[in-house]
C-alpha cells in the first residue's frame, strides 16, 4: 500500500474534492424530505457547524422533485453547500434528482433490484443481469453528464446484490467487486465524475474493503475519490470510537477524500467529530502519538490493575505485550478518537495482549478502563456489554430512533455477548444488521418490525410494544 492514495480532483457543485485538497466533511438530514422548512433549517444548522456537503433522502419521485424547493430555500438564506440525493430502488427518482442537486448517491445492491433471495447464477445469467443493470443506469449517466452532476457509488456491506452474494459472499472482496462492476458500467458510458464509498457497521470489514478498493483501483489505473464512513456506529462514546477507528485508520494511511461520522444523534453532533478526525489524520496532518509496546513485567506494579486484557482467560506472563497509550492533558472527547485509531494501528502491527491508557488530565481509572474496553469491543476483540448496531436515521425513518435507542440501551445495554440492531427503515435494515441477535427495524410511521436474527417475529408493532416484546424475548 502506498503512503498516500492521491485521487483525481473533481468538483461537486462548487466544492472541489480529491487530489491534495483537504478532507471534506459531510452529513445527512434526518427530517422528512417533504417537510421543506424542517429540512432547510437542519441544513442551515449543519452548514453553520462546518458541514460542507449535505445528503437528503429521495425515496420517491415526489421527494426528488421537492429537492428543488429545498435547494432554492437554502440558496435564499445564503447557504451554497452542495446537496446530494440519496436514492434507493427508484431509478426515476435518481434521474429527477440529478437535474437538481450536485450529486446523486446510488446503492448498487438496491439499484439492480436485489432483494436477497439467495438466487443462484450461471455465468450467462450473471452476465445478463450486469447488462440489464447497465441499461438501467444509462439514462442516469446521460442526465448527469448533461447537468455536470456527480455520482457516488455507495456500497453497503449489508445490501450487496444477489449476484455478488452468490459469487463472493457478504465480504469485503464482494464490496470491491460490486464497486468495480459499476465503475466498468460508467467507464463504458464515458462517465467519470464518480466518487466511491464502501461502508460497513463492522470496523474491520470497512477498513479492509477500502484498502482492497485502493489496491484494485491502482491495478486498473483508477483514481476516484473515496468517501469514508462506518455505518450504524450508534451513539455516545461507542459511536465515536467506532467511527474514529475506521475513518481515522484509513485517513492516517492517506486513504479518503470525504468523510461522514454516522451517529444516532442530531446530525449537527457529527460535524465536530468529523472535523477533529480530519484535523488529526487528514492529508498532511499526520498525528504523532506517544505509543509504547511494553512487556507486562516492565509495567509498574501499581499500574498493572489498569491493564485491560484482550483475552482475559489467557494467562498473563511477564512477556505479554501491552500497548501503552499516554496522553498529556487532553480533553476526553479528543482522547477517545485518537486512542481508537492508535490502538487499531498498534494491534494490526504487533498483535498485543492488552491495552493500558494513561492521561495526565485527572479522571477516574474506571473511565479509562471503560474506554479501553469500548475500544476492544469496537475492534471486535472483546465484548463486555451489549453490542449495538444503530443507523443515524434519515428522512426514511418514521419513529424516534434516537430516543428509542437510548431506551433500549438503558434497559438492555449491559448483557455481555448480546447484539441488537436498531434500524430506521427496511431499505438497508435487514441486510445491514447481519449477525445480530435481535433487530428493531422501522416499518412505517410509528411502526416497528421485530427480528430474531434474520427472521421477522412481529410486524407493525408500536415502539412501546416492540420494546416490551424485545425484553420478553431476551429475558426468555
Amino acid at each position: 500500500m502506498p503512503n498516500e492514495f492521491i485521487s483525481n480532483k473533481i468538483t461537486i457543485g462548487n466544492l472541489p474534492v480529491g487530489g491534495h485538497l483537504p478532507i471534506r466533511i459531510q452529513s445527512m438530514t434526518n427530517t422528512p424530505t417533504m417537510d421543506t422548512e424542517a429540512t432547510v433549517k437542519q441544513i442551515v444548522r449543519l452548514a453553520e457547524a462546518g458541514c460542507e456537503m449535505v445528503r437528503i433522502t429521495a425515496a420517491n419521485v415526489r421527494e426528488a422533485e421537492n429537492l428543488k424547493s429545498i435547494q432554492s430555500q437554502i440558496r435564499k438564506r445564503g447557504i451554497d453547500i452542495p446537496l446530494i440525493a440519496d436514492v434507493h430502488f427508484q431509478p426515476k427518482a435518481a434521474e429527477i434528482a440529478a437535474k437538481i442537486v450536485a450529486k446523486v448517491r446510488i446503492n448498487p445492491g438496491n439499484y439492480s433490484g436485489s432483494f436477497h433471495k439467495a438466487k443462484k447464477y450461471s455465468d450467462a445469467a450473471y452476465h445478463n443481469e450486469l447488462v440489464e443493470t447497465a441499461n438501467n443506469l444509462k439514462p442516469l449517466l446521460a442526465i448527469c453528464k448533461q447537468h455536470n452532476t456527480a455520482i457516488r457509488i455507495g456500497i453497503n456491506h449489508g445490501s450487496l446484490s444477489d449476484r455478488i452474494l452468490y459469487r463472493y459472499g457478504n465480504t469485503a472482496a464482494g464490496m470491491v467487486a460490486s464497486a468495480m462492476e459499476f465503475i466498468s458500467i460508467c467507464q463504458a458510458g464515458h462517465f467519470g465524475n464518480l466518487t466511491l464509498s464502501l461502508k460497513a457497521s463492522d470496523v474491520k470489514t470497512m477498513v479492509q474493503a477500502n484498502r482492497l478498493m485502493v489496491s484494485e483501483m491502482l491495478k486498473k489505473g483508477f483514481y476516484f475519490p473515496l468517501h469514508l464512513g462506518v455505518t450504524e456506529a450508534g451513539n455516545g462514546t461507542e459511536g465515536r470510537i467506532k467511527s474514529a477507528m475506521g475513518i481515522g485508520t484509513l485517513l492516517s494511511e492517506g486513504i479518503g477524500d470525504t468523510i461522514r461520522v454516522s451517529l444516532t444523534e442530531k446530525p449537527e453532533n457529527e460535524i465536530p467529530v468529523a472535523i477533529k478526525l480530519a484535523s488529526f489524520y487528514g492529508k498532511r496532518q499526520k498525528q504523532k502519538e506517544n505509543i509504547v509496546l511494553s512487556e507486562y513485567a516492565d509495567i509498574p506494579k501499581h499500574k498493572r490493575n489498569e491493564v485491560v486484557l484482550i483475552n482475559p482467560s489467557k494467562r498473563v506472563s511477564g512477556t505479554s505485550k501491552i500497548v501503552r497509550l499516554f496522553y498529556s492533558d487532553i480533553p476526553f472527547e479528543e482522547l477517545i478518537l485518537r486512542a481508537a485509531v492508535t490502538f487499531n494501528m498498534a494491534y494490526e502491527n504487533a498483535s498485543p495482549d492488552g491495552l493500558l491508557m494513561e492521561n495526565t488530565r485527572k479522571s477516574s481509572k474506571r473511565t479509562y478502563k471503560e474506554t479501553a474496553l469500548a475500544i476492544l469491543q469496537a475492534r471486535g476483540l472483546r465484548f463486555t456489554k451489549t453490542e449495538f448496531t444503530a443507523c443515524p436515521s434519515c428522512g426514511r425513518t418514521h419513529f424516534n430512533i434516537e430516543k428509542t435507542l437510548e431506551k433500549i440501551q438503558r434497559k438492555l445495554g449491559n448483557i455481555k455477548g448480546l447484539k441488537i440492531a436498531v434500524m430506521g427503515c427496511v431499505v438497508n435494515g435487514p441486510g445491514e444488521m447481519a449477525g445480530v441477535d435481535y433487530g428493531f427495524v422501522g416499518a412505517g410511521k410509528g411502526k416497528v418490525n421485530l427480528y430474531k436474527k434474520d427472521k421477522i417475529l412481529y410486524k407493525n408493532l408500536s415502539e412501546d410494544e416492540a420494546l416490551e416484546k424485545l425484553e420478553e424475548l431476551i429475558s426468555g
